[in-house]
């Protein structure tokens, strides 16, 4: 494990206070990329019926990639759960996939969510084959709301911090628009693991990718660093989102694990007061530790690098350039920062707030930093498009789960296919109409591991170049007409310029319109009424679409049905047809209106039987 380090300011003015960037960077020796840990591995699998159809399939499916990555070696159990909590496999070696993949695929829908519960479970899963020389982890995937067993989210944070502190590391993946990211995040960070949004179904088999390729390519745990600065140098802040503890003067961070396949960054703010006299001077000394397994038994590394600027005449100082490579990397914790913290307004209800806090950075963004960049130029968008959604009033739980999302990856990974992530919010829908793109060019919007992207798609532009492109009209699917694109002044992308116009077939044209006009009135929903005899009887889906899921469940004698899609509270009672009332089936209605007392639901609209 090498570590290196970068100053924003390499030369200081003599005799002033002045703040400086500090970038750590440790990377994987050649040596050390051919080690490979063994896997200790449950697979937690949240099957509550909001997990139903498309959702589940994905998720199953990213599971049995999961399980081609892995090895005899390696162990692994698979825990489902909705109310009640299966181990569909217990540990076991790697050794026959296609009986894990049987298992796989007879996991069901069912009810509600308790989380905690199957996360526990497979805790005690991955504590029964624990070993310091193993990379023991419980990936635990939910698309919803704790509402049964342990549901407090300050109690299940504790106890993840708990489980790490005893050798078992959680990393979780959220999946769709209504889990608690905040909770998932907490347990993620307490839990020394990863967080991951996966935004659609099909983004999930890419990112257990991800979290897969990095398992498989640790080789060093439990990293910690200590600054300890000189009597005139202060840590000012820890830019990252890591765990760290101030011990007086000195600040101890904890970096977790390092990949092979990926860096570790540690990124701090220091406060210097500089003496009198030019030359060298050491500012901090930087020490670590980490622990490696060599010939099959831990072994614990250190290492000390003195963290040495110069100090020079204010003239002097300020001739020397920043440094462009921190000055990008600080710039984007502080951008993560600034995006929780419009959360945090937002949540509060104070829209116009959290919006100027995002149009300051991108002021100081285009004031500061190379816009050449393509990366710099969507993080610029992505921010001017959020804004406009706070200012609109438009903050939902998708632009909620991006803006932490990215604030997440920012302060804890490097890894360029998880920053950014995002593809809600947009539409093309105000657009100029045509249904001939005549001398203009032709633009697809496809969508990339979890992110909105532009390409060309005339004759003549290279295809695999992003086009910078507003975010607010970008809609996966839709092909546009512009009228020039121009190269970026690096050559490594295209920006637009002209009017944007959208291709529809002949027939359909029409002029641009309000992006905010008023959606039409919905119809006052009726409550649902059935002419089938039995359940056996309904219409199927295998599909919920926007529709909303009914589980009926039996409770003494009688039969009982219960709203379980994310969002409503499975206890409250629901107006539902009694004849077609059967068992553990699972109902797909348009929709679930709440009574004037808000005491029970009503189910409105059509009714499906979800087969699965």
């Amino acid at each position: 494990m090498k570590a290196s380090y970068t100053l924003g300011r390499p030369v200081l003015p003599v005799g002033t206070s002045s703040k400086v960037d500090l970038l750590v960077t440790f990377k994987a020796e050649a040596s050390e990329a051919s080690a490979k840990r063994s896997l200790n591995l449950s697979l937690v699998i949240d099957r509550s019926g909001s997990m139903a159809g498309v959702p589940l399939k994905h998720a199953l499916q990213a599971s049995r990639q999961l399980v081609d990555r892995m090895g005899p070696e390696d162990w692994l159990s698979i825990v489902t759960y909705d109310d009640a909590v299966h181990s569909v496999l217990k540990p076991t070696r790697v050794t026959d996939k296609a009986a894990i993949g049987s298992v796989l695929s007879q996991v069901r829908a069912g009810g509600c969510t308790n989380l905690s519960g199957g996360w526990l479970k497979g805790v005690e899963h991955v504590s029964a084959n624990k070993a310091s020389e193993r990379i023991n982890r419980v990936l635990l995937l939910t698309d919803g709301q704790a509402n049964m067993g342990i549901t407090d989210p300050k109690t299940l944070v504790s106890t993840a911090r708990e489980k790490s502190a005893a050798g078992v590391i959680t990393t979780t993946l959220g999946f769709g628009a209504n889990f608690n990211e905040d909770l998932l995040i907490g347990m993620a960070n307490a839990g020394e693991g990863h967080f991951y949004y996966i935004q659609t179904p099909d983004d999930a088999e890419g990112v257990f990718g991800i979290e897969m390729e990095g398992l498989g390519s640790i080789v060093a745990q439990n990293l910690e660093v200590t600054l300890k600065p000189a009597p005139t140098v202060k840590v000012a802040s820890v830019l990252n989102r890591y765990r760290f503890e101030s011990r007086g003067q000195e600040v101890a961070v904890g970096l977790g694990d390092l990949y092979s396949t990926e860096d570790r960054q540690l990124a701090a703010e220091l406060s210097v007061d500089a003496g009198a006299e030019g030359g060298p001077v050491t500012l901090a000394t930087l020490v670590y530790r980490a622990q490696v397994v060599v010939d099959g038994a831990i072994r614990e590394i250190s290492g000390e690098v003195p963290i040495v600027a110069t100090l020079a005449a204010a003239s002097e100082s300020a001739a020397v350039s920043a440094d462009k490579n921190v000055l990008a990397q600080t710039n984007r914790l502080r951008i993560a920062r600034v995006k929780d913290q419009a959360v945090e307004l937002a949540d509060k209800g104070d829209f116009t707030m959290a919006s100027q806090r995002l149009r300051q950075v991108i002021a100081e963004l285009s004031a500061h930093l190379d816009k050449a960049s393509y990366d710099i130029a969507e993080e610029v968008e992505q921010l001017a498009h959020y804004a406009q959604r706070l200012e609109s009033r438009k903050y939902d739980p998708v632009i909620r789960k991006e803006l932490r999302d990215q604030s997440y990856q920012a302060g804890t990974r490097s890894r360029g296919d998880l920053a950014l992530r995002g593809t809600a919010g947009g539409s093309a829908d105000s657009l100029e109409a045509v249904s001939s793109a005549g001398t203009g060019i032709l633009l697809k919007c496809v969508r990339e591991g979890g992110k909105l992207r532009i390409h060309a798609a005339s004759e003549g532009y290279d295809p695999s170049f992003n086009v910078q492109f507003p975010r607010s009209v970008r809609e996966e699917g839709v092909t546009y007409v512009v009228d020039k694109l121009e190269p970026s002044g690096d050559g490594s992308f295209y920006r637009v310029v002209g009017a944007i116009k959208r291709l529809v077939l002949p027939g359909q044209e029409r002029a641009a319109r309000a992006a905010d006009a008023a959606p039409a009135k919905k119809s006052k929903p009726t409550a649902s009424k059935v002419t089938a005899g039995s359940a056996a009887d309904l219409p199927t889906t295998n599909s919920v679409g926007t529709g909303v899921i009914v589980q009926c469940i039996k409770e003494g004698s009688k039969l009982r049905a219960r709203v379980v899609s994310d969002g409503y509270d499975p206890n409250l009672n629901i107006r539902f047809p009694r004849d077609i009332r059967e068992e553990n089936v699972l109902y797909v209605v348009d929709e679930i209106v709440t009574t004037g007392n808000g005491g029970s639901y009503i189910a409105c609209g059509d009714i499906r039987r979800l087969v699965q």
